[in-house]
């Protein structure tokens, strides 16, 4: 796309100036570059196929030849050589020498239980449950409606309430996306002057967690359906030191939410659901905040610009995922008043994401 606030060439030298501008422009919009956007499909399977295998992991003790890779890991070693080469070219290995590869810095987040890994979430990326809805975007485009509904039939949520393994898989990846964004939150907000707080639809637990060891004086209650808790104590995220600060309580947010807390924070709630199932849960979650209490939503957020934004990818996936959608600024604050709340602040947190603190009305 040209740029249309350059300046108008002038006449003489100025104008033989201007038109050069012109065409530079023209020259870096070509073709190639929506190839270069439609190769991201590849990059992202590849990705997903190395995640899967390990191969970071078997590459972790330094540089092991294709062959070696392949027999350790029972796959086509030629097939595998393309694979890591293709992904050598992004930075994400190191081809060291023939046929010989490395992990390098980036890769090092696909390793198993490492710092900010990102395995997990790779994997699950990959997967039919989430990777085979984008092949039908067109329905979603066309219906309003989730394309992954039409494949499967059902709701993402009780396809994962019905299939355990894939649960656990889900369950990975939505650890591996809270370790890496929960401390920046909890540092962003002082989550300590509610007093108590309750994280609603708080999955494994890892974003209470952060906020009460950032907030020592803070208690906190985890509510979620009774099948996510039991994974959640499974994972014993709240124990330790933090079990007598932390409680756990079944949640249906579509029904009642309980309270007794001051603060009720949503991360990544809202932006499941449509624009009338999610006053459904605002409505819930007043019954529940009281008049000095807050309610506190983390999502994406969609600037009104035609800037990239995490956000705006991250829409497309809730229109093709879940039927929900990432909302704007505006529109967050009409959502919130129609739930009983009002928009009291915005609070930025470094990856994309804020905070959007609400207040009852």
């Amino acid at each position: 796309m040209l740029d249309t606030h350059a300046p108008t060439p002038q006449r003489g030298e100025d104008s033989i100036n201007g038109l050069d501008h012109y065409r530079q422009a023209e020259a870096t919009v070509t073709p190639m570059r929506l190839l270069a956007m439609a190769d991201g499909m590849l990059i992202h399977q590849a990705l997903y196929a190395v995640a899967k295998l390990g191969v970071a992991d078997v590459l972790q003790d330094g540089p092991r030849a294709t062959a070696d890779v392949a027999h350790q890991l029972n796959v086509n070693e030629v097939a595998l050589y393309r694979v890591l080469r293709a992904l050598a070219s992004e930075g994400v290995f190191e081809e060291v020498g023939p046929q010989t590869f490395v992990n390098t810095s980036l890769s090092q987040f696909l390793r198993t239980g490492t710092p900010r890994s990102i395995r997990a979430l790779m994997i699950f990326k990959g997967s039919r449950h989430f990777f085979a809805p984008f092949g039908e975007i067109l329905y979603s485009v066309q219906t309003g409606e989730s394309a992954r509904t039409k494949i499967d039939g059902q709701n993402g949520f009780e396809t994962l309430r019905r299939d355990p393994e894939l649960a656990a898989v889900f369950d990975d990846a939505m650890t591996n996306l809270s370790e890496l964004v929960a401390p920046a939150i909890a540092s962003a907000y002082d989550f300590g002057q509610w007093g108590s707080v309750m994280d609603v639809g708080g999955g494994n637990g890892i974003l209470l967690a952060e906020i009460l060891k950032a907030h020592t004086t803070l208690r906190g209650v985890l509510a979620d359906q009774s099948h996510v808790l039991e994974r959640a104590r499974q994972r014993r995220f709240l124990g330790g030191g933090l079990a007598d600060r932390a409680t756990m309580q079944d949640c249906d947010f579509f029904r009642e939410i309980s309270s007794g807390c001051r603060a009720y924070v949503m991360k990544s709630v809202l932006v499941d659901w449509n624009d009338e199932q999610a006053c459904t849960i605002l409505l819930n979650c007043r019954q529940a905040v009281s008049k000095d209490g807050a309610l506190l939503v983390v999502d994406f957020s969609i600037a009104e610009d035609d800037l990239s934004s995490r956000g705006k990818l991250a829409d497309l996936a809730m229109l093709v995922l879940t039927g929900g959608r990432v909302r704007t600024i505006r529109e967050y604050r009409d959502l919130l008043a129609q739930g009983g709340f009002r928009l009291n602040k915005v609070i930025p947190v470094p990856g994309g994401l804020s905070i959007l603190e609400a207040l009852p009305t």
